[in-house]
């Protein structure tokens, strides 16, 4: 269908955090930025905007998150993709996900995403090429019938391939078989894959991701008295030559979301800077004298991390922690059916067949951005020693290099579409014009 080495296929990875995308065949994606938008809720009547939107706040999703454009209220949304976009302060503007769960919950802020990735950062029109898509493990028929038609519909892309990430992920490292340990942005995911496969039966999950450390961070580093500051919301002044001072700026106009986005931003570099999970499950009594380090935010001020450098990451293997940390009390009651890491590996590989669970334990492949964290993977592996049958010879895989581990599911997408044999598996627009969108279902199994 699509001749030799001109594939030129397009990849395309809307994780819960981040946005990766570019060609197929390279070794990692062109562009990548966040997949949360920004919205600014308009009245069409210019003139009376400020007097109507001090007197009623426009609630965040009237009706379920869908456009709104019906006559009565008049409101226009307008939405602002990418980092650099986010990254400009604006006067009423929520930042909002359009992804949870792994489940798209508004497509017309994903469309202005597809958007941004093809014509803004890629500089591509998508006519021309095929697209492959990430997919998560639990979606539903009726997300992936939706993702067909938009992409057929209006981008009138040739081809479309839609791919599961625990396969992605196992095809990056080279493997048809594996137990995929995927720990993204909003949540973490166990999926067995067997030959090319996701054994949908055995896949665990928890909403324990990325932004939930980074939120532990925040609210651990707030009880001890360290505020961070947006980088909105100071200015510094030189007072003497190479001296500075910073002048706190008052933007009473700045949304709460607006506010815990630009603080996640300087949590996550905190949390990725210093932590490291520890070696043993983590006990107040012997870190309460561990050494400290420091850490500067972006307003110069220095913090000291201490303890909380191996208590955030363990709470990956033992959820109940995060009911010691003030501020975060209200998780409590969900916690004790949130299972760690370890025991998550071990549920998903019981629920799958007696015949593949020794080759299972052999190959458990690391891979989402919170898997890059350090000692994770030895963490993980003496865990399972410990818990796993006898007879199962257990080993963690991980790339090395903490991009690939990042874009493990890009990467694995842009081998499969750069391949010989894979460019017959595509659900061409003929297809889609003869069967319908359903037809994806039998051609991305």
């Amino acid at each position: 269908m699509y001749g030799g080495d001109e594939v030129s296929a397009i990849v395309v990875d809307l994780g819960s955090h981040t946005c990766k995308a570019g060609y197929a065949g390279e070794d990692a994606p062109k562009a990548v930025f966040p997949s949360c938008v920004g919205v600014i809720e308009q009245l069409e009547d210019s003139d009376d905007i400020k007097a109507e939107k001090e007197s009623e706040p426009v609630p965040d999703s009237k009706n379920g998150g869908k456009p709104i454009e019906s006559d009565k209220n008049k409101v226009k949304r307008k939405l602002y993709v990418g980092s650099q976009a986010l990254g400009y302060r604006r006067d009423h503007m929520e930042v909002v996900s359009p992804i949870k769960d792994g489940l798209v919950v508004d497509w017309d802020m994903v469309d202005n995403i597809w958007v941004h990735a093809f014509r803004d950062r890629l500089l591509i029109d998508p006519k021309e090429h095929p697209m492959l898509l990430s997919e998560s493990s639990s979606n539903t028929p009726q997300q992936r019938e939706r993702t067909a038609e938009l992409m057929f519909e209006k981008y009138k892309v040739p081809a479309l391939f839609l791919a599961k990430n625990a396969v992605l992920t196992a095809f990056a490292s080279g493997r048809a078989t594996a137990l995929v340990v995927d720990s993204g942005g909003g949540s973490t995911t166990v999926a067995p894959v067997h030959d090319g496969y996701v054994l949908q039966k055995a896949v665990a999950t928890s909403p324990i991701g990325g932004e939930f450390l980074t939120e532990c961070m925040i609210k651990s580093l707030e009880s001890r008295g360290f505020v961070i500051k947006p980088r909105y919301s100071f200015k510094r002044k030189e007072v003497r030559p190479g001296e500075f001072q910073t002048v706190d700026l008052d933007i009473p106009n700045t949304t709460e979301s607006y506010k815990l986005f630009s603080q996640r931003v300087i949590a996550s570099d905190i949390k990725e800077s210093v932590c490291r999970a520890p070696d043993t499950p983590y006990d107040e009594s012997s870190y309460a004298n561990i050494p400290t380090t420091s850490y500067e935010l972006p307003d110069g001020q220095t913090i000291e991390v201490g303890a909380d450098r191996f208590k955030i990451p363990d709470i990956l293997f033992n959820a109940s922690i995060v009911q010691t940390i003030p501020g975060m009390e209200s998780f409590a009651d969900p916690a004790p059916s949130i299972r760690g890491l370890p025991q998550m590996v071990i549920e998903s590989i019981n629920k799958c067949d007696v015949d593949i669970r020794r080759e299972l334990f052999s190959s458990i492949l690391l891979a989402g951005g919170t898997s890059s964290m350090q000692q994770l993977k030895e963490r993980l592996e003496k865990d399972l020693l410990e818990e796993s049958p006898q007879a199962a010879r257990v080993k963690v895989l991980a790339s090395g290099n903490a991009t690939e581990r990042r874009f493990s599911v890009w990467i694995g997408g842009s081998i499969l579409a750069s391949l010989g044999s894979f460019q017959q598996m595509w659900f061409s627009k003929a297809e889609y014009e003869e069967h319908g969108a359903s037809y994806i279902q039998r051609k991305c199994p």
